[in-house]
């Protein structure tokens, strides 16, 4: 079990990124946003408050959720992947976390500790979760709304800073409607974050990842069940690794300054637009989950009122905050500042910031393969071909190997450069739900 002790606490900086400057009548201005959290020191010249009072770590609870339903026993490495895999986690929590493993069948089943409670980690309690798992055994349908709720009472039930949920399924939510299923998800979101994989190629690939979007983690798919402990192992680790939760990116704008959007855009695409709440006049915030030591960025799109040439103002002002239970927020001490200068320059004006270039490219990326993916399904393989096609080509524009590499398992590349590739034939369904899995992974930008 390791400690996953830090020399010093988090402490955020934010930089913005943009070229400001617009033509006489130009309205829009974009930004990227990049927000970084460290051990400690000095990021981008810009030096915060400690989240942490010095000596201090934050307090976290973890609800892991194994999928228990009857499809887990084919083959029958499934559920001996996923007793091992959380034994795994279980291994890797810190002395202190808080705990409950769940079984997810139709109904939600408290595995350990049991009673409507969480166990604290230490080597005692680690044993005895493991000697719970042993005892899983598989039988009935799949309702994960069932799941979330039962974790989020337990999660609920300690006064934690951080709040995780890790949650593994094998097959489609069919004994659920869908209203059920993001009825549940509307009463988690923001109480605590979750990541969730699918196993196998069995399971629905858009429940997994609205899941994961939802409550603001990770989405992936482990094919083959020998993989399992090694990806709850890296899920368990990052999670230890948290140190603030429920950051919000605070957007102020002017009078007369609309919002067109606010995206994550790495290390994945994220639209946070319709998740916004009203945070006093002008101002907006943003979920953005829990933060470890990370970098993060976001595009900020705003539409400003015209302006004359050579006149200039602040078009947004982003910082960071953590609301509190008392309606009060913590200010995180770090912001930045995006402008709007009017110019009849042509050769400034038309300038595109590489930086916002490069993310406008990643979230078409996103876009295309999703689109094209689509297609493909509903037999219109010739706009699925466009939009694949579409997709080599900005892939390869921007250097996003891992993606380049997925999508030549599900098209022939003849040229990259110009996009033009053909449908393969036959496509392993374990690739296909890679690609749709991971379609929304980018790639930085080199600053």
């Amino acid at each position: 079990m390791a400690n996953f002790a830090k020399p010093s606490v988090p402490r955020f900086s934010v930089d913005v990124y943009q070229n400001e400057y617009l033509p006489e009548g130009g309205r829009e201005v974009n930004a990227v946003v990049t927000v970084t959290a460290t051990g400690g020191g000095t990021v981008g010249g810009s030096v915060a408050a400690p989240v942490h009072p010095p000596g201090q770590r934050p307090s976290a609870a973890v609800a892991v959720m194994v999928d228990c339903s009857g499809s887990m026993e084919y083959p029958p490495d499934k559920m001996r992947g996923a007793r091992s895999a959380t034994a795994a986690a279980i291994d890797t929590l810190r002395d202190g976390t808080h705990f409950a493993v769940i079984g997810g069948t139709h109904v939600a089943t408290e595995v350990y500790p049991g009673g409507g409670r969480l166990a604290v980690a230490d080597d005692a309690t680690r044993g005895q979760a493991k000697r719970a798992l042993s005892r899983l055994s598989s039988g009935g349908g799949t309702a994960i709304g069932t799941w979330l709720r039962l974790a989020d009472r337990l999660l609920s039930s300690a006064d934690v800073t951080i709040r995780h949920g890790i949650l593994l399924t094998d097959g489609r939510n069919e004994h659920e409607s869908p209203e059920e299923l993001r009825r549940a998800l509307d009463a988690c979101a923001g109480r605590f974050t979750c990541d969730a994989r699918g196993v196998g190629t069995d399971w629905e690939v858009k429940e997994v990842t609205g899941i994961a979007s939802a409550l603001l983690g990770t989405a992936d798919i482990v094919a083959d069940p020998a993989g399992l402990t090694a990806d709850f192992t890296r899920m368990m680790e990052t999670a230890m690794g948290k140190e603030v939760a429920d950051v919000c990116l605070r957007v102020w704008t002017p009078v007369g300054t609309t919002i067109k959007f606010v995206k994550q855009v790495a290390p994945s695409v994220e639209d946070l637009s319709g998740r916004r709440t009203e945070a006093g006049p002008r101002a907006g915030d943003y979920p953005t989950g829990s933060w470890g030591d990370e970098s993060r960025d976001y595009h900020l799109c705003v539409q400003v009122p015209p302006a004359g040439l050579g006149q200039e103002m602040l078009a947004a002002r982003v910082s960071l905050v953590v609301p509190q239970a008392d309606g009060t927020v913590q200010n995180l001490g770090a912001q930045g500042l995006v402008r709007a200068v009017w110019t009849d320059d042509m050769a400034a004006s038309t300038s595109i910031s590489p930086q916002v270039a490069h993310y406008t490219g990643q979230a078409e990326l996103a876009q295309a393969i999703k689109q094209g993916l689509d297609l493909r399904k509903a037999g219109d393989f010739e706009r699925a071909t466009a939009k694949l096609g579409r997709a080599v080509q900005l892939a390869s524009a921007s250097g996003n190997a891992d993606t380049a590499k997925l999508l030549a398992k599900v098209v022939d590349v003849v040229d990259a450069a110009t996009g033009t590739v053909r449908l393969k034939t036959r496509v392993a369904e374990a690739d296909e739900m890679t690609l749709e899995t991971r379609s929304t992974k980018t790639v930085r930008v080199k600053k």
